[in-house]
């Protein structure tokens, strides 16, 4: 079995999917005005439309009501990801988290929580004595 998405359900693809695009750098894939994904690498972020979810099961998706998920994105430059957000709802700013990790948590247009984060870099060895 393979991880293949995270499937977000909003009111507006076209306002989520430049958000990503924003964020990412990297420009959505739409397969039509209700379907769009953001794929990098080393992972997918699919983008449906409320039309969408009917198709599976009607009214088992709401979009906006998530208060248990993060998204989160490894980035180079936390700060950078931060100056291209601008004007978007920041939780935290950057910091450095106690693990080390630099870590940058907004919210999309839809309220989805998404952290933008850089792994700790491995300490330096010591010099031998």
């Amino acid at each position: 079995m393979d991880f293949a998405s995270i499937r977000v359900i909003t009111a507006d693809v076209a306002r989520l999917a430049d958000f990503y695009e924003r964020a990412t750098g990297v420009d959505a894939t739409w397969a039509n005005e209700d379907f769009a994904e953001v794929r990098t690498p080393t992972a997918t972020l699919a983008i449906g439309s409320t039309r969408t979810v009917a198709l599976f099961a009607a009214g088992s998706a709401e979009p906006g009501a998530n208060r248990s998920v993060i998204i989160e994105f490894e980035v180079g430059d936390v700060e950078g990801v931060h100056a291209k957000l601008a004007g978007a709802e920041v939780v935290q700013e950057p910091t450095t988290m106690p693990w080390g990790n630099r870590s940058l948590l907004v919210r999309d247009p839809d309220g989805n929580l998404v952290n933008f984060f850089r792994r700790a870099r491995p300490a330096a060895p010591s010099p031998a004595l």
